[in-house]
């Protein structure tokens, strides 16, 4: 993408209603006002929120939304040139229980109070396969704690994957640390139970990974509250 288009769609998410992006020093100063008021200030309803961290596109986040009219779903990138197109179809589609959040993921417990999340979803993760990139893996037990301390009691993360190590890393991690592990697979397409949400979504890069002969590979687990 040229950095013209990158400008252009920096320029547009600015404008968007659906586009919220904090600052960093707004959230480490702890006066971010819609952290613990997204449902009332932002979706201005009652309804169970859901993440999808690393969002890219959007494309999940936009694809639940419309499916699942019930819940709010927010998508969390910060790149926000990528996330543009998630913002844009979901104002042309008249989409009121979607939002996009631009910031680190390491942050993302300044973003959001205790509790206030229902669900989250991790999405074709980078798996960060090298020992010195091992602190920006997603699943580690740093990110872990800070999911924990956002998500209600009883809430699900949901982690889809073409990456084998990142699924047995994430598995065998939550074996050790004796959380609830609700469902894992190593081909989602070629099971005959995998719940609806699984497999009847798929992004453009998960189709290549279909198509290359890759398995899909899926976890759904809980984290006991503190």
């Amino acid at each position: 993408m040229g950095s013209k288009n990158k400008l252009k769609r920096f320029k547009e998410n600015e404008a968007f209603a659906n586009v919220v992006q904090p600052s960093r020093a707004e959230l480490t100063a702890g006066t971010f006002s819609l952290k613990g008021n997204w449902g009332s200030k932002f979706f201005k309803n009652t309804q169970p929120i859901a993440l999808e961290l690393g969002c890219g596109k959007g494309e999940y986040t936009v694809s639940f939304a419309k499916k699942y009219s019930g819940k709010n779903f927010i998508g969390v990138d910060i790149k926000g040139a990528r996330f543009w197109r998630g913002a844009k179809t979901a104002i042309e589609e008249n989409l009121k229980n979607v939002g996009f959040l631009r910031t680190q993921i390491e942050l993302i417990d300044l973003c959001f109070a205790e509790s206030e999340v229902d669900e989250i979803w991790i999405t074709f993760p980078d798996p960060q396969i090298k020992y010195k990139r091992t602190k920006h893996r997603l699943t580690n037990a740093t990110f872990l704690d800070k999911y924990r301390s956002i998500l209600k009691p009883g809430g699900v993360i949901h982690l889809k994957t073409d990456s084998e190590f990142m699924h047995g890393y994430t598995l065998g991690l939550l074996q050790g640390m004796e959380e609830e592990i609700e469902y894992a697979h190593h081909d989602v397409y070629g099971s005959h139970d995998m719940p609806d949400e699984v497999t009847t979504i798929q992004t453009f890069y998960e189709m290549g990974y279909l198509e290359e002969g890759k398995k899909i590979t899926y976890l759904r687990f809980k984290l006991r509250s503190k």
